[in-house]
């Protein structure tokens, strides 16, 4: 999948900046990264409300192998519906959005050493 299929895919929710990361993409919309493209699917960010919705319309969740062991993330893949339907897809990725702004909201903040600090 590429950056203008996914701009097609959610042209009716806004604009998705793309940004390659892990052999895929992450997918930002108001500096949070929403969803993840990965081997031609989409993966939305979910709670445990979204994921158990987006399951029970089919979708699979996001995961991969490590040092021999399944790993899991709090994706699930955009439902095959939403591929053809502008709206569904728009409100699908604004209901990831805001579970992704509520998470960034919660991290504390990343402090940061200064480099160049005056030497005593």
């Amino acid at each position: 999948m590429n950056t203008a299929d996914i701009a097609d895919i959610f042209a009716a929710f806004g604009p998705v900046r793309c940004r390659r990361m892990f052999g895929g993409l992450g997918l930002y919309a108001d500096g949070v990264m929403f969803a993840i493209a990965v081997d031609d699917a989409i993966y939305l960010k979910t709670d445990a409300d979204f994921a158990a919705r987006l399951q029970s319309a089919g979708s699979c969740i996001f995961g991969y192998e490590r040092q021999g062991r399944p790993v899991t993330l709090g994706f699930w893949s955009l439902p095959e519906a939403a591929l053809d339907d502008a709206d569904l897809a728009a409100e699908l990725a604004a209901r990831a959005a805001m579970i992704a702004q509520t998470a960034a909201l919660r991290r504390p903040a990343r402090r940061r050493t200064p480099t160049d600090a005056p030497e005593e």
